[in-house]
């Protein structure tokens, strides 16, 4: 099987309910950018040195797929569902009870992995604005909307575990 398939040659792509859209969609630019924090997500789980975040990080990517589908697919019930977000914040509140409190803001680069945790939270917050615009003019799923306004918070407490072993 070749990876190329040319049907995207004329700059449209499938969806995967079958629909074809413009490569360049709202709707494509999101699951675009969630692909990439998922990226950005691999690239830190690679350098992290907490085992414990580099296995929160690896859990919330397994996710990442289902949560690109639902914004890959029209007319389906959501895959990403209030129960991931309620594990995002659980994960969270332990996390925050743990950490000492924040005082100032934080400036990327204190270590390899929290830098990586940072680019995974900006890119996060870019596709979470894209899914509000699509949000106006097509339908998006809240539960969808909701956990990626939290993985950018995640991130954040995922990047502060990390560099405080530093």
């Amino acid at each position: 099987m070749k990876i190329y398939t040319k049907t995207g040659d004329a700059g449209t792509t499938s969806l995967y309910t079958g629909e074809r859209v413009e490569k360049n969609s709202l709707r494509v630019q999101v699951y675009g950018a969630i692909d990439e924090a998922d990226s950005a997500l691999g690239l830190a789980r690679a350098f992290v040195t907490v085992d414990e975040v580099r296995d929160k990080i690896f859990a919330v990517q397994k996710i990442l797929p289902r949560l690109m589908a639902d914004f890959a697919s029209l007319n389906r019930e959501p895959t990403v569902t209030a129960a991931d977000v309620a594990k995002l914040e659980s994960d969270m509140d332990a996390l925050d009870s743990a950490l000492p409190p924040l005082k100032s803001f934080l400036i990327p680069g204190a270590s390899k992995g929290g830098a990586f945790l940072d680019l995974a939270r900006t890119v996060t917050r870019r596709a979470e604005r894209l899914a509000c615009e699509l949000a106006k003019s097509e339908p998006v799923h809240e539960s969808d909307k909701i956990f990626l306004n939290r993985l950018s918070d995640y991130c954040f407490m995922l990047m502060r575990r990390e560099e405080l072993a530093q």
